[in-house]
């Protein structure tokens, strides 16, 4: 009789550390469930709200009954192809923001890090220099190759000596770089008005004018970028227990920082490609998610990748509103939204150590 009260003394805890884990469980994935539904409000929402704002009603009847009106026009050629591309750019930037605080293991880390967006406008202002190039188009492939370009070189360098690239080399090769390529592209838009002019407009970071073409062409990048982030989600939660832990545990340590790079690298060239550089969606997306469901790598990643472009549409939706009928560039947005967002989630909460 003590020895059956002992062991059911014993798996009481057992069985309330398991129930605790399943509410856990049940309370993200609601909690993932419902940033899902919000963010298709936000969709709805960003293809109502412009210059002309159309009744809700009116933009779900030109998907089931399109009758070639003005605004279901407006809703189907304009607004829908800017609105995708903000949902695809706002998902790779928030989830590679995720996947670089995880990778470097700083949580303060943005998707810049690498020298991504210094090294796509570099290319972006030789390309309008020294050929001409002056199509949206053509700032899409020539901003993707030289993000890649650059990441290739910063793993390349934070790669060199004993060890391989551990986090801090790959930060300090990023920094390194991307200070180089952005007093190079400084450089050489002081010296040419007629690049600056071109550059100006691209540089600051806008979804207007996106049309089906950009869409088509940044999309393959971004979808299989996250796939293979997402796919890294367990092997970067045992590399956030340490080096020797992971390998101890199984994992790759070489192969999941390739993974991660490669990741970071095809999201944020077509992010940046796509939109131009982008500000603190990298950096306060991955933040806020973070204090809603810890550091598992395995539910931070989605949640980032739906929150992510929740916050980029409500900062368009935003700029279209704030200067009718003008409107205030995306990229602007985020930074004077980002910025104060960011003070309160690192004054407000405290977040988990990676």
């Amino acid at each position: 009789m003590a020895l059956a009260e002992a062991r059911v003394r014993v798996a009481e805890p057992v069985g309330s550390a398991a129930g605790g884990i399943g509410r856990r469980r049940a309370l993200r994935l609601a909690g993932l469930v419902a940033a899902s539904g919000l963010l298709v409000f936000v969709v709805l929402l960003s293809l109502a709200v412009g210059a002309k704002p159309i009744p809700l009603g009116t933009v779900i009847h030109s998907f089931t009954g399109f009758d070639g009106s003005n605004d279901h026009l407006v809703v189907r050629e304009l607004r829908l192809p800017r609105t995708l591309v903000g949902v695809l750019v706002g998902a790779a930037l928030g989830l590679a923001g995720a996947l670089m605080q995880a990778i470097t293991r700083n949580p303060l880390a943005d998707p810049g890090l690498l020298g991504v967006n210094a090294g796509a406008s570099l290319a972006v202002v030789i390309g309008i220099s020294m050929f001409g190039l002056g199509s949206l188009s053509a700032y899409v492939w020539l901003a993707f190759f030289g993000a890649a370009v650059t990441s290739v070189v910063v793993y390349a360098l934070g790669s060199m000596g004993r060890g391989g690239a551990t986090p801090v080399r790959l930060a300090l090769a990023g920094a390194a770089l991307s200070a180089l390529l952005g007093a190079l592209t400084s450089a050489v838009v002081l010296l040419d008005q007629a690049t600056l002019d071109q550059f100006r407009f691209w540089v600051v970071g806008s979804l207007a004018g996106r049309d089906q073409d950009v869409l088509v062409q940044v999309l393959p990048f971004i979808v299989v970028g996250l796939v293979v982030g997402l796919g890294c989600a367990r092997p970067l939660n045992a590399l956030g227990l340490g080096e020797e832990t992971a390998r101890a545990l199984g994992t790759r340590v070489g192969w999941t920082r390739a993974a991660t790079a490669l990741s970071v690298t095809l999201l944020c060239g077509a992010a940046t490609a796509a939109c131009g550089p982008i500000g603190f969606i990298g950096l306060v997306v991955p933040l806020a998610a973070r204090a809603v469901v810890g550091p598992d790598q395995r539910w931070l990643l989605p949640y980032s990748a739906v929150i992510g472009p929740i916050v980029l549409l409500v900062c368009d939706v935003v700029g279209r509103v704030i200067a009718r009928p003008s409107e205030v560039q995306v990229g602007i947005m985020t930074a004077a939204i980002g910025g104060p967002a960011f003070v309160l989630l690192v004054r407000r909460v405290r977040m988990a150590q990676l």
